[in-house]
């Protein structure tokens, strides 16, 4: 099982960035998919995460600014984000899982990761 992310980079406070995480080695469709990030010296948190069929779910501080998105034809799923603030830096991770209760956990899978850097 791989999880590839691409995307990621410097940006300035207000713009945005995309990034993606493509899968193999699973039936991707089945999976609940998500986005985690971890901010230096602090615990990894689940930032949005959507259902094989399309439901999501996302944390207070994102909303109305980030959009999880999937593309099942391409097992990949996607973090638009738009209007970042320099507390969104992070390392940000891509993760699947069968059950959405095993997303984030050993059940799951992980993507290796990619730095968000935003500057004010």
């Amino acid at each position: 099982v791989r999880l590839v992310q691409s995307g990621g980079g410097l940006v300035q406070a207000g713009g945005s960035l995309r990034l993606s995480c493509a899968a193999s080695g699973i039936t991707f469709r089945l999976n609940t998919a998500g986005w985690y990030r971890q901010a230096p010296g602090k615990q990894r948190d689940l930032v949005a995460d959507i259902a094989p069929f399309g439901s999501t779910n996302y944390v207070d501080a994102v909303k109305g600014r980030f959009t999880i998105s999937r593309d099942n034809a391409k097992n990949t799923v996607y973090l638009q984000m738009n209007s970042l603030k320099p507390e969104d830096t992070a390392v940000y991770y891509c993760a699947a899982a069968t059950r959405r209760a095993g997303l984030g956990s050993d059940d799951g899978y992980w993507g290796q990761g990619t730095q968000v850097t935003v500057s004010s």
